[in-house]
């Protein structure tokens, strides 16, 4: 009976999870689905934030996916061990050690040549993935790259340097580690742009996306290693809820809204739409497909 109810509540997560506009999703992030479908927190009020564990563990939601007939539509195929520094933004891969993904390096070198205005750096290869596989790299004009690429390839970092205020943006998960990629970055490519997208606690406490609970950290001589890594922009509560040992994946958040927001934030603010009489006076001075002046 349990297991009827489960995979009836996973078919309601699959289509959750592709809408709207049939988005492709990865495993984890139709798991988190199931899991708001298991247990909705949006009737909780606002002023109570809080991080829920998981309702389901992770070893059942894949004996009910196992057990679902047909395939579910949007799921993104299970990665290899490791598909290597050539994944990504198209099935055109470099043979190249360092090549980034989708670039054709091989077949179009003049590529780098060219300034480069953004890079997105995901620490998830499957969260890399499923915003290539959405064509998010289209949609931003942004090459995307999963950490295990570090460190970045030389010709990207003169792509960058081409383009004034040229960033790197860092996709992370709420955790240490997550935060500490930012960090990384930034040591291993000085004088690079290097900004931090989130997730950071505020972020998973504000949307209540379920967190993992790990074993607090052990203090070292008046103070953990974890606190060695933390910015200075964390306030205290932030601070405090990692010291617990909690941590909340960028899987976690509903992927319309993953893509949605990634996009807004590497694109930055849009300019503002002009009124529909300044675009006719402009098509006077436009060019030759303009109205006559008499």
């Amino acid at each position: 009976m349990r297991g009827r109810l489960l995979g009836r509540a996973l078919d309601t997560a699959v289509a959750r999870a592709g809408a709207p506009g049939r988005i492709l999703f990865t495993e984890r992030q139709l798991y988190y689905e199931l899991c708001r479908v298991v247990r909705p927190v949006g009737w909780v009020p606002r002023a109570l934030p809080f991080t829920p564990a998981p309702p389901v563990p992770y070893e059942r939601f894949e004996e009910a996916l196992a057990r679902r007939r047909g395939e579910a539509p949007g799921l993104l195929g299970v990665l290899g061990p490791d598909p290597g520094p050539g994944f990504g933004m198209s099935a055109d891969v470099s043979d190249e050690p360092g090549a980034f993904p989708g670039s054709g390096a091989s077949a179009e070198p003049d590529l780098y040549d060219y300034g480069l205005p953004r890079l997105l750096v995901c620490q998830s290869r499957s969260v890399a993935r499923m915003l290539l596989a959405n064509d998010l790299h289209l949609e931003a004009a942004c090459p995307v790259l999963a950490a295990d690429d570090l460190p970045l390839d030389p010709r990207l970092l003169a792509g960058l340097a081409r383009v004034e205020g040229a960033t790197v943006h860092v996709l992370h998960d709420a955790s240490v580690a997550g935060i500490a990629l930012t960090a990384r970055l930034r040591a291993d490519h000085p004088g690079v742009r290097v900004a931090s997208l989130g997730l950071v606690p505020r972020h998973a406490i504000a949307m209540r996306l379920n967190a993992a609970r790990d074993p607090a950290p052990v203090p070292h001589g008046g103070g953990s290693p974890r606190e060695a890594v933390l910015p200075a922009g964390l306030d205290r509560h932030e601070r405090e809820w990692l010291a617990r040992g909690r941590s909340a994946e960028v899987e976690a958040v509903h992927p319309a809204r993953l893509l949605r927001t990634v996009q807004r934030l590497v694109r930055g603010p849009r300019t503002p739409d002009h009124s529909m009489w300044t675009g006719l006076r402009e098509l006077r001075t436009a060019g030759f497909m303009t109205w006559p002046a008499n």
